[in-house]
C-alpha cells in the first residue's frame, strides 16, 4: 500500500536530503502523502509514501506509539487487525488511528520481535526502538512486499525498492556473482543483481543497531515427512476444509476503505479468487484482463465466459506487440530485475488501466501453482514420489546423475532432479555461447546449482520429505519471490496494491499437508484446488489444462516494433557497455533469427528477453 524508507546512523547523523531523496523515488508507490521522521539524536529516520486504502483520514506514516519511544513505517496490509485492535484496547493500549499498521507498535511494544507470529498478510516495516536503540525490520513470510537493504559507511539503509537506495546515496553497480546465477538459475534469496544490496529473504526479520546487524528467520514452509503417522481426513473432509481456507482468505483481503478489483485470466487461481470474492460482494466485482493480438496467447474468451458467470464487470486491456515493446524499457526500469518474456510488460499495462479505472486495489491469483503443483514440469517430479516411501536418508540412488552436467549435485543431494532445474539447465545453455571471455573465464568453475542448493537447510527442510514437497519447497523459496512476486513493483509503479489470498499463511499450513494425490490426479494439475473451487469455476476453465500466463514472444514475428527494440539496443552503445556478454556474438544470433524457423525463435526467446533487460537496467540506473 506504500513505500517505506528507513536510515540508521552509526555515529553521525542520517542525511535529511538522502532521506527524502529516498523517499521521492518511491511517489509513484504512495501519491497520497509523504512524511518524514528523524530522532532527535538524528542518527535514525524513516520515509513513507503513502496509498490511502484503510482509515483514510488518520493514518499516515511514520507513526508512534503512546511514549514516543517507537515509531514504524509500514508497506502492506495486516488482516484481522480488528479483533487485534480490540484485545490491545481491552490490555491498556490507547491507538491514535483505525489504521491496520498501527496494531504492529503495539504488539512489539508488548511481545518484541515475536509480535511477527500475530501478523496476517501481505507486508514489510521499519520500527524503531529508541529505548533499546534497535531498528527492527521484517518482511512477509512468502516475500509478496519488497524489502531491500544496503550499508555504506557507517550507514544502513533500508527501501520497498532498490531504485530509493540509488537515490539515497547507495551507488549502482553490478553484482557479478549474482548476476551469474541469476542467468543460469535464480538468485540465492538474500542477495540482488547489485553490488551491495540485499534483500531480507521471505519469512525473515532484520535487527540493527549502531555496531551489527543481523537477519533472522521467524518462519519457513514445512512440510510434513514422507510417512509420517499423522491421521489424515477423508479426500473429501481435506477439499471441504481448503474450500473453507480460502474463502476466508478470500474474505479478508476484501476489507478496505476503497472498492477492491481483481485480476482474471483464464486460469484457475484467478477464476477462483475472483469467484470466492463475489460471494462476498454486495456489488459486481470489476475485473480486469489483458488481451493479446495473438489467439494462442490470449485468454479473453475465457476470461469473458467466467466474468459472465460470476457477474463481474470484466474490462478487456489491449497489450498489443507495438504497445509491449513501447513499454518494456520502463516495465524493466520498475522492476530492476531481469526479464524473460513481454509478460511482465502486460502485467505493467494491465495495472495502468487498473490506476486510470480508478482502482487501488486488486486480488490475484499468484502462488496457485507453488502450493499445489500446478506448474508443468511437476508431472515428471511427481513421479518420484513415493505415498508411503521407507527411506531415512534423503540420498537414494535412482541413476542418471551425471546426465545434465552440474545438474549432478543436485542428484546426489535430493536423490532426484526436479524437471524445472533439467528445463532451466537446458534452455539456459545457450548463454555460454554469449558470455564475454572475460566473464566466462572468472566464472569457468563456478556450479551455480552447487551455489543454489547450498543456501538452503536441507536436513531440516528437504530430507525425508516426499520429492514432490521438495520441488515445491525449492519453487517458493525461489522463482516465486524472484521471478513471480517482482510483479509487485509492475502494480505499485501506477499506485496499484495487490492481494494475493493463495499466498496466506494459514492456507499454506493445510496445503502443506496435502497428500501427493490431491496435488495432481490424472491429468489434472493442482487437483485439490480444483476441487475446493470448482463451486465458483466455469466447468471449461475447470478441466483446462495449465497454460502458463506468457505474453507472444517478441521473436515470434520478424519486423515490427519489437525486433527494432531488439536492434537499437543490443547493436547500440547500451550493449557496448555490458560487462557480461560479447556483443559481437549477440548480434550474430540477431543477424540469424529472421532466418530461423519459429519454433527456433520461440525458444531463443527468453535468452534474448534477459540480454535486453540487462541493457535497460545498465542504461537507465546507469551501472558502473
Amino acid at each position: 500500500m506504500c513505500g517505506i524508507v528507513a536510515m540508521l546512523s552509526k555515529s553521525g547523523p542520517v542525511k535529511v536530503e538522502s532521506l527524502r531523496g529516498a523517499t521521492r523515488a518511491l511517489n509513484h508507490r504512495g501519491p497520497d502523502g509523504q512524511k518524514h521522521w528523524i530522532a532527535p539524536h538524528g542518527r535514525v529516520g524513516l520515509g513513507h509514501t503513502r496509498l490511502s486504502i484503510i482509515d483514510l483520514t488518520s493514518g499516515d506514516q511514520p507513526m508512534a506509539n503512546e511514549d514516543e519511544r517507537l515509531h514504524v513505517v509500514v508497506n502492506g496490509e495486516f488482516y484481522d487487525y480488528k479483533r487485534i485492535r480490540r484485545e490491545l484496547e481491552r490490555r491498556g493500549h490507547a491507538l491514535r488511528t483505525r489504521s491496520d499498521s498501527e496494531i504492529v507498535l503495539h504488539l512489539y511494544e508488548e511481545i518484541g520481535t515475536e509480535c511477527l507470529h500475530h501478523l496476517r498478510g501481505e507486508f514489510a516495516f521499519a520500527l524503531w526502538d529508541e529505548s533499546n536503540q534497535v531498528l527492527f525490520a521484517a518482511r512477509d513470510r512468502f516475500g509478496v512486499k519488497p524489502l531491500f537493504y544496503s550499508i555504506i559507511g557507517d550507514t544502513l539503509y533500508l527501501a520497498s525498492e532498490i531504485k530509493a537506495l540509488f537515490a539515497g546515496g547507495v551507488p549502482a553497480a553490478w553484482d557479478h556473482d549474482s548476476y551469474y546465477q541469476q542467468l543460469f538459475l535464480y538468485l540465492n534469496q538474500d542477495r540482488t543483481l547489485f553490488r551491495g544490496v540485499y534483500q531480507a529473504p521471505p519469512g525473515c526479520y532484520l535487527l540493527a543497531t549502531a555496531g551489527h546487524v543481523q537477519v533472522v528467520r521467524y518462519w519457513d514452509l514445512n512440510y510434513k515427512e514422507a510417512g509420517s503417522e499423522d491421521p489424515q481426513p477423508s479426500d473429501e473432509e481435506y477439499i471441504e476444509r481448503l474450500r473453507d481456507s480460502l474463502d476466508e482468505a478470500v474474505r479478508i483481503r476484501m476489507q478496505a476503505d476503497v472498492p477492491v478489483a481483481s485480476f482474471l485470466s483464464g486460469g484457475v487461481d484467478s477464476s477462483a479468487v475472483l469467484g470466492m470474492a463475489a460471494r462476498h460482494s454486495p456489488a459486481p466485482i470489476h475485473a480486469f484482463t489483458v488481451a493479446f493480438d495473438h489467439d494462442d496467447y490470449d485468454e479473453w474468451d475465457i476470461a469473458r465466459e467466467t466474468a459472465g458467470r460470476l457477474g463481474a464487470e470484466l474490462h478487456r486491456v489491449s497489450a498489443p506487440q507495438t504497445s509491449l515493446a513501447d513499454h518494456f524499457a520502463d516495465a524493466v526500469a520498475q522492476a530492476e530485475t531481469l526479464g524473460i518474456n513481454w509478460h511482465g510488460v502486460a502485467r505493467y499495462l494491465l495495472c495502468r488501466a487498473v490506476h486510470e479505472a480508478g482502482y487501488k486495489v486488486v486480488l490475484t491469483g499468484e502462488g496457485g501453482d507453488e502450493l499445489f503443483a500446478g506448474y508443468m514440469q511437476a508431472r515428471q517430479d511427481l513421479s518420484h514420489t513415493d505415498e508411503t516411501p521407507d527411506r531415512g536418508d534423503i540420498r537414494r540412488e535412482r541413476g542418471g546423475s551425471d546426465e545434465f552436467g552440474s545438474l549432478a549435485f543436485v542428484e546426489r543431494t535430493l536423490g532426484f532432479t526436479p524437471a524445472w532445474m533439467k528445463k532451466l539447465a537446458i534452455g539456459r545453455a545457450a548463454f555460454n555461447l554469449l558470455l564475454s571471455p572475460d566473464f566466462a573465464h572468472a566464472y569457468a568453475d563456478r556450479d551455480p546449482f552447487r551455489v543454489f542448493l547450498s543456501q538452503f537447510n536441507v536436513r531440516d527442510r528437504l530430507a525425508k520429505r516426499q520429492p514432490i514437497h521438495q520441488t515445491l519447497y525449492l519453487w517458493a523459496r525461489s522463482i516465486l519471490p524472484n521471478y513471480t512476486l517482482y510483479a509487485e513493483r509492475l502494480e505499485m509503479a501506477h499506485a496499484v496494491e495487490s492481494r494475493v489470498p493463495l499466498l496466506d499463511h494459514q492456507v499454506f499450513e493445510l496445503a502443506s499437508k496435502a497428500p501427493p494425490r490431491l496435488l495432481i490426479r490424472g491429468a489434472r494439475e493442482k487437483y485439490a484446488l480444483r476441487e475446493a473451487a470448482k463451486h465458483v469455476l466455469t466447468e471449461r476453465v475447470y478441466e483446462r489444462p495449465k497454460h502458463p500466463f506468457f505474453a507472444p514472444p517478441a521473436t515470434l514475428a520478424t519486423g515490427g516494433r519489437a525486433q527494432a527494440l531488439m536492434e537499437d539496443y543490443l547493436r547500440g552503445r547500451e550493449m557496448a557497455d555490458v560487462p557480461f556478454f560479447d556483443q559481437k556474438a549477440v548480434v550474430a544470433l540477431l543477424d540469424r533469427l529472421p532466418k530461423l524457423d519459429q519454433g527456433r525463435r520461440i525458444a531463443l526467446d527468453s535468452i534474448l528477453m534477459i540480454v535486453l533487460s540487462t541493457c535497460v537496467l545498465q542504461s537507465r540506473y546507469r551501472i558502473g
